[in-house]
């Protein structure tokens, strides 16, 4: 960015609380805020909301449950070439150890913050898990829900989410335990059943956890949990938009009946934005082919997908582009409490340029460019 306390971004136009406003955008790079829109100029370009993923297990060939702050960094880096502004890393499939551990490494990175994408406190996707619905995860370890054991994750590092299975002896109690912390609860790999879904809503869960993966599957008189979320205005539906995940009947399906509240989400695994096609998930090898990641029996481990080709994905299937950018990042922001980003003035200048091919040209986070292609 230039010297000065003010820059222009030199673009054509901006996505501004939904509606496209020809003209370039000025950033308050001192503030960190966005200064004007619809200034004069010859830009190119289009700038939009920057993307929030609230389920990011590794990028970059970074594995974040296992990985170092040298490599969050590297993953700070390359999460914002694809657009993404904060993310939440995401452990699974981890001993109590393992947890504490990989919750203690982000504590430091939160202490110093690597350039590039903002990484939040973490997404626990376990251990308080029904093997039933097992998806990935190595189900050895599974844990019924446990206030203490909870609680020295919270004190080991920053928790800013945690899916569990409700029904699970305990589950509705700990979800109320976790929200009462501050901790965002999210019912996921579970099989409970409407009434039990709607009972832990009740107690303080506030999102869902991939939406039409690994739950109790939709049926006219058993809806499960995405009956629930999907009908509920205080569940925020959870969506691996890859289109491997759910087709784009689904997304389109999910989009409608949830308007408004989808966060869509990569699931990312480390060889997302790589050209790597295998990884080792707990021994068992995970191979990448035709946009898919699956272990050898066919079960999907994760994705491949990018924050930024979700977003032209959900344009490609006619997604206006407002909401599009709403579902890569504003519901993710409002179930987080965080700031909301919709470019106007005062704005937090968290945001991404994009070619007319919806490219990544520039990344800003807080008015700082975090990537330029």
């Amino acid at each position: 960015m230039p010297g000065g306390t003010t820059a222009r971004l030199g673009v054509a136009a901006a996505l501004v609380d939904g509606a496209v406003v020809a003209g370039d955008v000025e950033v308050d790079t001192h503030g960190g805020t966005v200064a004007a829109v619809g200034l004069p100029g010859a830009g190119t370009g289009t700038a939009v909301p920057g993307f929030v993923d609230l389920q990011v297990n590794g990028f970059g060939g970074v594995e974040f449950r296992r990985a170092d702050p040298d490599g969050y960094a590297a993953a700070a880096r390359a999460l914002a070439a694809h657009g993404a502004v904060a993310v939440q890393p995401t452990f699974f499939s981890c001993s109590p150890e393992e947890y504490r551990a990989a919750l203690g490494v982000l504590a430091e990175v939160h202490a110093a913050p690597p350039h590039g994408c903002r990484f939040l406190g973490a997404h626990l996707e376990g251990p308080f898990l029904n093997p039933a619905r097992v998806g990935a995860h190595e189900p050895s370890t599974f844990l019924h829900p446990d206030p203490v054991l909870a609680g020295s994750f919270l004190r080991a590092g920053p928790v800013g989410l945690v899916t569990m299975a409700p029904e699970l002896p305990g589950g509705t109690v700990l979800v109320a335990d976790l929200c009462a912390a501050g901790v965002v609860v999210s019912v996921g790999h579970t099989d409970a059943t409407a009434a039990e879904v709607r009972a832990a809503v009740d107690a303080g869960a506030r999102h869902l956890t991939h939406c039409w993966n690994a739950h109790r599957r939709f049926t006219p008189r058993d809806p499960g949990p995405a009956g629930v979320a999907l009908t509920d205005p205080r569940v925020t539906v959870g969506l691996i938009a890859d289109m491997v995940h759910t087709s784009p009947e689904v997304v389109a399906l999910t989009l409608a009946a949830a308007r408004g509240r989808v966060a869509v989400t990569s699931d990312a695994i480390p060889p997302a934005g790589t050209g790597s096609r295998t990884w080792e998930e707990h021994g068992r090898e995970v191979v990448v082919a035709d946009g898919a990641a699956r272990l050898a029996d066919g079960t999907l481990a994760g994705s491949v997908a990018t924050p930024d080709g979700l977003y032209r994905g959900l344009v490609g299937l006619g997604v206006a582009p407002a909401a599009a950018a709403d579902a890569c990042g504003g519901a993710a922001r409002r179930l987080l409490g965080l700031p909301e980003v919709r470019l106007r003035p005062g704005d937090p200048a968290d945001l991404v340029v994009l070619d007319d091919d919806l490219a990544v040209r520039r990344t800003l986070v807080g008015g700082v460019e975090a990537h330029a292609a």
